[in-house]
């Protein structure tokens, strides 16, 4: 059993002096105002009814001060001898602490120091708190005990639950824009037969009811598309994906994107609408679009230009994919010139497509902060793009890139059944080559293309990587509520 600290033990105790005037764990309250509302409210309201978590007390003789706090908001009450009587009294000098609930009704003023408080009077207890918070002028520091403790991280620091408010305003107006744009919301599986839906390494495991081997989704790509298919012209999902490739302060493996598809779009035309989406939202949320991160001002503003794939890697590389055009040319290429890539998988086991990829994200992409959008990639780095009429080597395809980040991906889609199993066959073919991230044969969406599909064209954002910009955070953990985390090798600690 592990050992329990001494404020720890004296809470315990007090919840049986709790017990005998009251239950320490009551089923409700009843509000009658947020702390956020109540906040705002005029001097002389009354019979206003809050409750909340006290994060802060200060204890006098006939008189005590204290602060109830929720992510929207927080309050100072004063309690009164003489307004809740000696009894009451009692029982919150000698028995609250913070971090415990309370219920508190009574009346709106402002004290002399100009702080907007509730006159207590009553108040109702509504839970004890065994462990003690932070000290309050310290509170959660350390980055891996905010991730590990997400819940006292939120409750102590305020760049925190700024954070996650920008998160959930973002999410918020996000669905409002596609869904003021005649977009629908669906939801596609998340336990997959195949991999599909992206470029990327999987995660896999078991159903036991169906014994058969199943894949977290990596994108849900093929769904939103067999979506369209089925007659929806615009839809949309907010998914929860999964790629069991590496980690670093913009990537993880689980993460929140969204993938949006609208019938007879091109990709350009999808540039310009993720434009007008991102202007429009981050506009609305924060009133500006000129962002600060680090010491870098970003301008969102205006049009964004767009480079192709060659011209980038020729500017930070020296190297002409459009002569060095296969894997053994540009591998050797990038050998002589000693460029460093990182690659889970050995670079000669790439496809000519994944090492341009690779080469563009070592030398290229660090270099692109203000928007940018990235088109013209090779079609073998885009199997279920479509390639261009005229240029069929590359796909008709956009990344938008800002501050060295992959913001969104968009393409028009590849609805030629014939040429999207072919591409499928090749990936298939780069797979059992030793290709790790390259795709597995789906013939049941190739049934489904087969049932004929219009021209389409989508897109897909990583929510966290945005949220991660917009929010000025060093690392991506920060703006994920819960964050998967190696257990701590003693659970004591």
């Amino acid at each position: 059993m592990r050992e329990l600290s001494e404020q720890e033990l004296v809470r315990r105790q007090k919840i049986e002096e709790i017990r005998k005037s009251c239950n320490p764990y009551p089923e409700r309250y009843e509000i009658t105002h947020s702390l956020k509302e109540a906040s705002m409210l005029d001097d002389g309201v009354k019979d206003v009814s809050i409750a909340g978590r006290i994060v802060f007390m200060r204890k006098m003789g006939k008189m005590s001060f204290l602060k109830l706090r929720d992510i929207d908001g927080e309050i100072q009450i004063s309690i009164k001898l003489d307004a809740v009587g000696e009894e009451k009294y009692t029982f919150f000098k000698h028995l609250i602490d913070v971090g415990d609930f309370i219920g508190v009704k009574g009346e709106m003023f402002t004290t002399q120091t100009g702080e907007k408080t509730l006159r207590a009077a009553t108040f109702e207890f509504l839970g004890k708190a065994l462990k003690p918070l932070p000290e309050k002028f310290h509170g959660l520091t350390d980055p891996e005990m905010c991730y590990r403790n997400r819940y006292v991280d939120l409750i102590m620091n305020q760049d925190t639950r700024e954070r996650f408010l920008v998160r959930f305003q973002f999410i918020r107006e996000l669905r409002h824009f596609l869904e003021d744009n005649g977009y629908y919301e669906i939801e596609t599986p998340i336990l997959n037969n195949k991999p599909s839906g992206a470029v990327a390494r999987p995660f896999k495991s078991h159903h036991n009811a169906l014994d058969m081997d199943v894949y977290l989704r990596i994108a849900p790509e093929t769904y939103m598309k067999r979506s369209v298919v089925a007659g929806m012209p615009k839809v949309f999902e907010i998914a929860r994906c999964f790629r069991n490739e590496g980690m670093d302060a913009s990537h993880l493996q689980d993460f929140t994107m969204i993938e949006a598809y609208q019938a007879y779009y091109n990709y350009k035309d999808n540039m310009e609408f993720t434009k007008m989406m991102l202007q429009s939202i981050i506009k609305k949320i924060y009133g500006t679009l000129e962002i600060k991160f680090g010491d870098k001002t970003i301008d969102l503003s205006g049009e964004w230009p767009s480079v192709t794939f060659r011209d980038i890697i020729l500017k930070y590389a020296d190297i002409d994919i459009d002569v060095d055009n296969d894997k053994d040319k540009l591998l050797k290429k990038i050998i002589d010139k000693k460029i460093e890539i990182d690659s889970d998988v050995p670079l000669e086991n790439l496809g000519y497509g994944n090492l341009v990829d690779y080469l563009y994200k070592k030398v290229a992409r660090p270099h692109m902060i203000d928007p940018v959008y990235l088109v013209e990639h090779p079609t073998s780095l885009s199997p279920l793009a479509r390639a261009n009429d005229e240029r069929p080597e590359v796909s008709d395809r956009f990344q938008l890139v800002i501050n060295g980040v992959e913001i969104i991906n968009g393409f028009s889609e590849l609805v030629d059944p014939i040429e999207q199993e072919a591409r499928l066959r090749e990936q298939a073919r780069l797979k059992s080559n030793g290709d790790e991230e390259a795709m597995d044969m789906d013939y049941d969406y190739i049934s489904a293309m087969e049932v004929g599909m219009p021209p389409i064209s989508g897109w897909g954002m990583g929510i966290d990587r945005l949220v991660q910009l917009l929010t000025n955070s060093e690392n991506i953990k920060d703006v994920v509520l819960y964050p998967l985390m190696r257990p701590l090798d003693n659970e004591n600690e």
